[in-house]
């Protein structure tokens, strides 16, 4: 019965969204990817995780950041990039989703390194000698050496291992939704002044506390979610292909404010678990950061040859492929994509 209510109120709500012609209201910019942000995690005083062997998630984060750019270059030259950071230097949280809002990029890509707390205890067993004197006669000694095993509780590094892709959590889109509203009003205000007689048609400018302009944010900011998810799954799709462990694409409600607050698809990459030595000496290194960088340019190469690539009319949805990806996301219906149960 709630599903049933629901299902109804929100047809009457995409019935109005449907019926309102304002003039002003503009669809989602046209598909393409012209404009990507990079933001390497932490910096300056916040070094992020440290590893079991004493590196740094900012470091990391920025050597990967920084070969990314160039692995993106390479794949797509038309594409411009923008980095939060370029240098050890730390970056105030709503200052990087500022810069790439202000930028109006089309995706944010923001790059980690995750770590678990703690050690496992390991019950090592060494051969240990220990040296014995005998008496062989009155005059006479001599010394034994005797090997003895002994088992010994040392510390060692959790299992944790692999590389894992967040996007938001939809079912906590408040932050999201403002951040795509303020974004609306800006492009949609600047086309209302553009008309002489603005003051006459629409009073100061557009309301943006209105159920029409509410009800258009929260759409995109949906499409925003979808467009998220498909490259969260580019990217672990691209590392499991590298041989990464896939630790699978994740929602998060709370901390992560750089992709609810960006008013475009974003994901954050957790590239590995620095607390593991292994995985912390392969991503601390030259071979290991260019890998993650490959990784997760071709993922952004996929998506935009995806989204930009036209689609067939005869092609049929489906969400597990390219470009019928994209078509599916266009002709979704406003009950399905709001409905966010199957989603979460």
């Amino acid at each position: 019965m709630r599903k049933y209510f629901l299902t109804i109120g929100l047809l009457s709500l995409s019935s109005i969204i449907l019926s309102y012609t304002h003039p002003a209201f503009m669809p989602l910019p046209a598909k393409g990817v012209k404009t990507i942000v990079l933001d390497a995690g932490h910096g300056g005083h916040d070094s992020g995780a440290k590893g079991w062997n004493g590196y740094y998630e900012k470091d990391i984060a920025l050597g990967v950041a920084l070969k990314t750019e160039k692995a993106i270059k390479e794949l797509m030259p038309d594409v411009t990039i923008h980095q939060t950071r370029t240098t050890d230097v730390f970056v105030e949280l709503h200052r990087r989703a500022d810069y790439a809002n202000d930028l109006k990029g089309d995706l944010f890509v923001s790059i980690h390194c995750n770590s678990v707390d703690g050690y496992k205890t390991i019950k090592k067993i060494d051969t240990v000698e220990k040296r014995r004197i005998v008496q062989i006669d009155s005059v006479t000694k001599d010394t034994i050496i005797e090997k003895t095993t002994v088992i010994r509780n040392v510390r060692g590094p959790k299992d944790a291992q692999g590389m894992e892709t967040y996007v938001w959590n939809l079912a906590n889109n408040n932050i999201k939704v403002k951040a795509v509203k303020k974004s609306i009003a800006e492009i949609e205000n600047e086309q209302i002044f553009l008309d002489s007689n603005y003051k006459e048609k629409y009073g100061g400018g557009l309301d943006i506390n209105s159920a029409e302009f509410l009800a258009k944010a929260s759409l995109r900011s949906k499409k925003y979610f979808l467009r998220s998810q498909k490259l969260g799954e580019l990217v672990q799709e691209e590392g499991t292909k590298a041989g990464r462990n896939d630790r699978k694409v994740k929602q998060r409600g709370v901390g992560i404010w750089v992709l609810q607050a960006t008013n475009m698809p974003s994901v954050l990459v957790e590239t590995g678990y620095i607390s593991h030595p292994e995985e912390e000496a392969f991503l601390a290194g030259k071979v290991g950061q260019e890998s993650m960088a490959m990784i997760i340019a071709k993922a952004l190469y996929q998506y935009k040859r995806d989204l930009e690539k036209p689609a067939t009319d005869n092609a049929e949805p489906n969400i597990e492929t390219g470009t019928s990806f994209f078509k599916q996301e266009e002709i979704i219906n406003f009950s399905n994509e709001v409905g966010s149960e199957n989603l979460a």
